[in-house]
Parts: C-alpha cells; structure tokens; sequence
C-alpha cells in the first residue's frame, strides 16, 4: 500500500512539474484599452449639432485576450481574440450587428522566417493610415482616418474611400522578419462565395522604421466586403497610399498621397494629408493634422482639419480636447469638438 502511495505521489509529482514547465513557456495576457469622451458632432452636411458622451475619440476601445507558447527552436504559436467595445453604453462591436471578435480573431506560427496567420486580423489600410499620421486610429477626430474608413449617411453621398474595412476575415498573411527596420504583411481574404470562388480581396503593406524616419505604405484589391463572411461588391476596387512622418524633436511632421477607385465608377478619390505633431513639456503634445480628398469626375472634394492636445497623465493614461472642422463641396460646413480620457490596461 506504502508502495502505491509513493508511486501515486511521484506520478502526480511528475505531472506537476510538466505542467509548471509547460506553463513557463507559455503566457496569455488580458489587455484592452477604454476611451470615452464628452463633446458636439456635426459633419459637413449634417442637419443638426448632436452632443454626447461617447466612446473611442481618440481610439476606438476594445478588450481581449493574447496569448504565445514557445514549441523551441526559434518556433512560437501565437493567438489573439479581441473584441471591440462601446464604453459609452456598454454594448460590443463598433456598430449594429460588428461581429463579436471584430478586431482580432487568429491563430499563427512565427520565428525566424516571419509569421504566417490564419483567420481575422487588419486590412492592408489600417496600420500604415495609423502610424502615418498624427492622430493615428482616431475614427471621430483623425481627418484621415474619417476620409479613409468612415461613410457619411447624412444626404451627401459622401463614401469612405478604403474598399473594404479596417479588418479582413478569412484571411491568410504572411508577416516577415524585421530586415534592419524593414517589414511588410502579404494578405489574402478567401471570398467563400458559393460558386463565385474567384471573388475575393488581395494587398500588401510595408514598415520601415529606421531612427527618426517613419516610411509606410499599403495597395488593395478588394471584391469582397467585411466584417463577417462578407459578401460580393459588385465591382472590384483598387485603393493605395503613400505615408512618410520624420521626428526632429522639436516637430513630427507627417505625410501622405493616395489614390481610391472602383472599376464601375469614373471617379477617382485622389487624398492628400499635412500633419504634425509638437511636444510640450514632457507629458503632452500638441496635434495639428488637414486632409483634402478630391473626387475627379464629380468634381467634388472634402477638405478636413483637426487641432488637438493630447496630454498624458502616465505611460496608461492620458486626457486630451479635439477640435474639428470639415467641408464638403456645396454642402454645409461642419465643426466638432470633444475632451475625454484613454486608458490602457
């Protein structure tokens, strides 16, 4: 009996001990981010002033889980499952019926070669338009991030120019190594459209980071929608930009050009963008940032700015106040204004 017993103790010892050297090599990381502000909205063209308190004026918040187990060799598996939320009201997702894992939903293997990932992850867009400007994911206050991803439903007509979403689902991408400050994604999103199995969405993006020089750009081609399974255009849209942005100390100013065109329409949406970020003190930072689009068929541009501190409280938390002003031809002009508060955890 004496004998069991040890045995059975040395077996659940031994189990014990993989499991606690399974679990050095392994990690998951709850993190998220929660910003809400207080302020006015009205757009170009808009027929009323709305005020609210509402969430995500400087990045849109969200909660999740993250996660890597090391399999040796240089070899890491990794998953990332992140939902959007709205701090405001409490409810999931960016907008009515955003699917529940909206910002990220993936698994991949990475090392040495690079990372090839499986399942919902960024578009092409969305990284370079968020380091290439110095407001970066605002999708209330940064004038190119509203020209690029946000729709306006208030009469003008006025669409975002990015063919396809900030997220892609369905996808496969292949990330690779950091070559002396160089990186870039190649992204396919399967269509999975039922007898159509030629539709789908292909682009690529590129980082290079090297001192005080930020260079970044992307390309789509995009025939499906998102978020979601997605379904089929209609038309196959192209869409590119260019973004540059170089830290004198003193200033960070930013750059951009790009072009957005669908196949069924004679329209181009051509997008330039002048920003710039100034340190004050050691804390904060005053952000200017104008962006013009022109569609060259209809003739018809919009032209946004946005001034703005933003202040930080600690390396989580920081406060800031946004003012806004946006035009649209022959429409009504339109200014917004907002303070609130971010904190990351």
């Amino acid at each position: 009996m004496k004998k069991n017993l040890l045995a059975l103790s040395l077996s659940v010892g031994g189990v014990l001990l993989c499991a606690g050297g399974a679990h050095a090599q392994s990690s998951v990381e709850v993190s998220g981010l929660a910003d809400a502000f207080a302020g006015s909205i009205k757009n170009s063209g808009d027929a009323g002033r709305k005020s609210v308190v509402d969430s995500g004026g400087m990045t849109t918040s969200w909660f999740g889980f993250k996660g890597t187990e090391d399999l040796g060799g240089g070899l890491k598996a990794n998953f990332q499952l992140t939902s959007f939320i709205k701090v405001d009201a409490g409810s999931q997702g960016r907008f009515t019926n955003d699917t529940f894992f909206s910002r990220d939903a993936n698994v991949s293997l990475s090392g040495g070669f690079g990372s090839v990932m499986l399942g919902r992850w960024m578009a092409p867009n969305f990284l370079p338009s968020v380091v290439g400007n110095p407001l970066g994911d605002s999708f209330t206050f940064s004038p190119l991030i509203l020209h690029m991803n946000v729709p306006l439903f208030n009469g003008t007509g006025w669409g975002s120019t990015t063919p396809s979403d900030t997220g892609w689902s369905n996808q496969l991408v292949y990330s690779t190594p950091d070559i002396g400050g160089f990186k870039a994604n190649l992204q396919y999103q399967f269509g999975e459209q039922a007898g159509n199995n030629g539709k789908k969405n292909v682009g690529a993006n590129f980082f290079y980071f090297g001192g005080p020089l930020t260079l970044t750009g992307f390309y789509e081609r995009d025939q499906i929608s998102n978020p979601g399974a997605g379904t089929y255009l209609g038309t196959t849209k192209k869409d590119w930009m260019l973004l540059g942005a170089y830290d004198f100390g003193v200033v960070k100013p930013f750059v951009s050009y790009g072009q957005a065109k669908a196949d069924n329409s004679p329209n181009k949406a051509k997008t330039v963008q002048l920003g710039a970020s100034v340190p004050v003190g050691p804390s904060g930072k005053v952000l200017v940032e104008w962006v013009k689009t022109d569609l060259s068929q209809t003739k018809v541009d919009r032209k946004t700015y946005t001034v703005g501190y933003d202040h930080f409280l600690s390396k989580r938390t920081d406060v800031y106040a946004m003012f806004m002003g946006d035009k649209i031809t022959n429409q009504t002009s339109g200014t917004s204004f907002g303070v609130g508060i971010r904190h990351r955890f």
